[in-house]
């Protein structure tokens, strides 16, 4: 890389200085989807953006496309972006990291006099954080790419009862033209899609490699509304053989659960397998044993096979409790989502990127799911690069080395560099 090309990355310091000072909800960053929080933080970057000189459109769904154009009208663009929205009482980078990554890039490029010949575009992406706001999944990216679905417009807002749709004309963008799928970005003009992002968990800050190529996103499997019905009784005058109760059902399946992720794991399989909630029913009380206990289960991994052996545990351990603590098991309904290889080019990509620059890397596959996830499956070419960071993520706490983020962005650079000489 010519010494004048490289990422500005005083530029990326004040976006993320301005967006936690507009954001902030007192604890943490609520970027609300489709909301005051993301409304802020789209305006924020659009203006940096046109600073720059960088083209500015939004499309019909609101996803922010900010372009340096290339010398070539026919070569396809590349596409670096993620989404801007955060949990409630989040983080400051989920996300956001990656659009600044992006900006920083251009911004670094144009500075070094740079030309592309394709058009480079970062994208801040709507709504991605739909387990927060909406129950449905990367409803920007694939608004973006004109593959939503109409139905995903219906979806309900958790916080406000109201459709995604109402939502999105509210602040000022066309369903409509979204239902009948407009887009600015086709998945055929585009020659790859990268994501930076903050890793999430652990893994690279306790091997301290500062970055991470992802190898895929994982496939789940998930009961969102299971339910374990046994017998309201009192508590002291019940002895154990006439229980049904089904808080010990619950917790036994999910210790059993637990025994069998040890062994799977042991044996070389790659997953997690998450009670994500554990709980008696609100009609609950001191000197009651609980006659219902609901849960909500979330089984992950790259390969299905070791999803799938999961949750064939659970269908057989699910008739074994209720014949010995006689209580009944609703399941619900089940929610399933395919496994995501990235793509190998872009993988490659950015290993020789990392080579040439000398930064260890780590191959690993990603824990949750990415808008990366709606570029691969409408065909584009799509990759993802992590950043070591610490205290998790979809919390206040959530931080980074600003050196991890800085290489990560020089990383990203090279990437965009090498794919638009």
């Amino acid at each position: 890389m010519r010494p004048n090309l490289i990422p500005d990355l005083d530029l990326a310091e004040h976006l993320f200085n301005m967006l936690r000072l507009r954001t902030s909800d007192g604890v943490g960053i609520t970027r609300e989807a489709y909301g005051p929080g993301e409304r802020v933080a789209h305006a924020i970057v659009a203006a940096e953006a046109e600073a720059l000189g960088l083209d500015v459109e939004a499309d019909a769904a609101g996803n922010l496309l900010m372009t340096m154009p290339g010398t070539s009208a026919t070569a396809r663009r590349v596409v670096i972006g993620s989404h801007l929205d955060s949990v409630p009482r989040g983080g400051n980078y989920d996300g956001a990291a990656g659009v600044l990554a992006g900006i920083a890039a251009l911004s670094g490029l144009r500075r070094g006099g740079f030309r592309p010949s394709h058009d480079i575009t970062v994208i801040a992406i709507r709504a991605e954080e739909g387990g927060a706001w909406f129950p449905t999944s990367f409803p920007g990216s694939r608004a973006a790419l004109g593959t939503l679905p109409p139905a995903a417009l219906e979806t309900k807002r958790l916080d406000t009862g109201r459709t995604l749709a109402e939502h999105m004309a509210e602040e000022g963008f066309f369903p409509d033209r979204v239902r009948a799928g407009e887009s600015l970005l086709r998945p055929a003009d585009i020659a790859a899609y990268l994501e930076l992002h903050i890793e999430q968990g652990p893994v690279l800050d306790a091997e301290e490699i500062p970055i991470g190529i992802v190898t895929g996103i994982p496939g789940s499997r998930r009961l969102r509304a299971g339910r374990v019905l046994g017998e309201y009784n009192h508590s002291g005058a019940t002895p154990r053989r006439y229980r049904r109760d089904a808080a010990i059902a619950l917790a036994e399946l999910a210790t059993r659960l637990d025994d069998r992720w040890a062994e799977l794991e042991a044996a070389g399989h790659s997953l997690v397998c998450t009670f994500c909630v554990l709980a008696t029913a609100p009609e609950a009380g001191f000197t009651k044993i609980p006659g219902e206990a609901r849960f909500q289960l979330d089984v992950r991994g790259v390969d299905p096979a070791s999803v799938d052996a999961i949750f064939a545990t659970l269908h057989e351990l699910v008739p074994q409790i209720e014949a010995r603590r006689g209580v009944r098991f609703d399941l619900g309904a089940e929610l399933v989502a395919p496994a995501t290889p990235m793509a190998l080019e872009v993988r490659e990509g950015l290993k020789r990127a990392a080579s040439a620059l000398g930064v260890p890397y780590r191959e690993m596959a990603s824990g949750g799911g990415h808008d990366a996830v709606a570029f691969a499956q409408a065909g584009v070419p799509a990759g993802m690069l992590f950043v070591r960071n610490q205290n998790g993520s979809h919390n206040p706490n959530e931080t980074l080395r600003w050196e991890d983020f800085a290489t990560a962005t020089t990383v990203l650079t090279r990437w965009a560099l090498d794919m638009a000489k």
